[in-house]
């Protein structure tokens, strides 16, 4: 955690807030038609794997001033991101400029010639962050108007405070966006607890450093969510807190009566297990296994075990392991409760007595297959639960 997390030291407010804040306020025509316009790509910076936008103050065709954002990654093992943005001297065709990186302070060089070529724009020149020198040659480059580059800057958190309901976010799944310069303690805090921390958010994008805010990811229980949720947005630096997506996919999700499975105002788990349990051998033609709740996240993992049809004569037995989740189907207090459960995974392997046959499962391409059939396993326990499953189509429950 600890690499992943060195580049939210020293991101503060004033950081972020500098040369380029005002690229988030709207430009406002001067006398003479003074606009501002922007150029969101510059090809071949660090390895192409930069994000720039190059801000322009234009008087008629004349370029008056003009600032450079550049985001990259800083290390080539790893997606930490660093940050410089550099004022430029415009002198004729030239732009030229110092800076410092925001989070390794690596001195920067800018010097670049730009040229109109019809309607597109060509850059040159050489940008030096630290000792690696990029030679730059971008042509065919367009600009936005200041209208089009607010409205391409416009990104949904995905973050609900207060959801009517989990058919849109996941119970499980909480999402807290925390300024920059208190995050590193935000995550601090959270050791210890039962609770799960999505790594790939600990990694600060460009977005994130531009706008001072990171979003970190949770799983929890959804019994303990709503606490969570109001600690975190008591916590300085917590910008806004919430339920996200998450695990849940409603096509998998029955909705029932809690009254027969609530014991003392929580939720009967084991028996509530039991019954899963009990269904999915029956429709995955399997014997239980295992099953056990996990303490961080509240999910109930399923084990079954069937020979395999694979050359019987082998006695090979496949493992099927199964997913579920269980919560109110809203936040607060309600009388009923939503079930969610994958779709079942299997292996196969000898676990037969005497000398094992090793057996590897067959490679997979990038793409995701197709999910296992659980032969009709989301029905059959819509009808052992008495409850019913989401309309898509309607938005409701049927």
């Amino acid at each position: 955690m600890r690499p992943l997390l060195l580049c939210l030291i020293g991101l503060t407010a004033v950081a972020v807030g500098a040369a380029f804040a005002q690229t988030k306020q709207p430009s406002k025509a001067a006398p003479g038609g003074s606009e501002v316009r922007y150029f969101t790509a510059i090809d071949g910076l660090m390895d192409g794997n930069a994000d720039v936008v190059l801000k322009e103050t234009r008087q008629g065709k004349t370029v008056t001033a003009a600032t450079l954002d550049v985001c990259y990654t800083a290390d080539k093992n790893s997606d930490r991101k660093d940050r410089f943005v550099a004022n430029l001297t415009v002198n004729g065709q030239t732009l030229t400029g110092t800076a410092q990186s925001v989070s390794d302070k690596l001195p920067v060089t800018v010097k670049l010639t730009r040229k109109p070529t019809g309607d597109s724009f060509e850059f040159r020149g050489q940008i030096s962050v630290g000792q690696t020198v990029t030679e730059v040659v971008s042509t065919d480059n367009t600009d936005l108007s200041e209208k089009e580059y607010q409205e391409s800057q416009t990104t949904e958190d995905g973050i609900t405070a207060t959801p009517k309901d989990f058919t849109d976010v996941s119970p499980e799944a909480i999402g807290v966006k925390v300024k920059l310069e208190a995050a590193l303690d935000f995550v601090k805090s959270l050791k210890g607890q039962d609770l799960e921390v999505s790594l790939s958010s600990l990694s600060v994008t460009c977005d994130e450093l531009r706008s001072g805010v990171t979003t970190i990811n949770l799983t929890i229980d959804p019994d303990r969510a709503a606490e969570l949720i109001a600690k975190a947005k008591s916590t300085p630096g917590v910008v806004e807190a919430g339920w996200t997506a998450g695990a849940v996919e409603m096509d998998r999700a029955i909705r029932f009566s809690a009254a027969e499975w609530r014991d003392g105002g929580k939720v009967n788990r084991e028996k509530l297990a039991a019954a899963i349990a009990g269904v999915l051998s029956r429709t995955l033609a399997a014997k239980p296994a295992s099953s056990a709740w996990n303490a961080n996240t509240g999910k109930l993992k399923l084990t079954f075990k069937r020979p395999s049809p694979v050359l019987p004569a082998l006695a090979l037995t496949e493992t099927v392991e199964v997913t579920a989740l269980v919560s109110s189907d809203k936040p607060g207090t309600s009388d009923r409760l939503m079930l969610w459960v994958s779709s079942p995974v299997t292996t196969t392997a000898d676990e037969g007595s005497g000398p094992k046959l090793n057996v590897t499962e067959d490679s997979v391409s990038d793409e995701e297959g197709e999910p296992e059939n659980d032969n009709g396993s989301i029905e059959a326990l819509t009808k052992e639960l008495k409850g019913q499953r989401w309309d898509a189509d309607k938005s409701v429950w049927k």
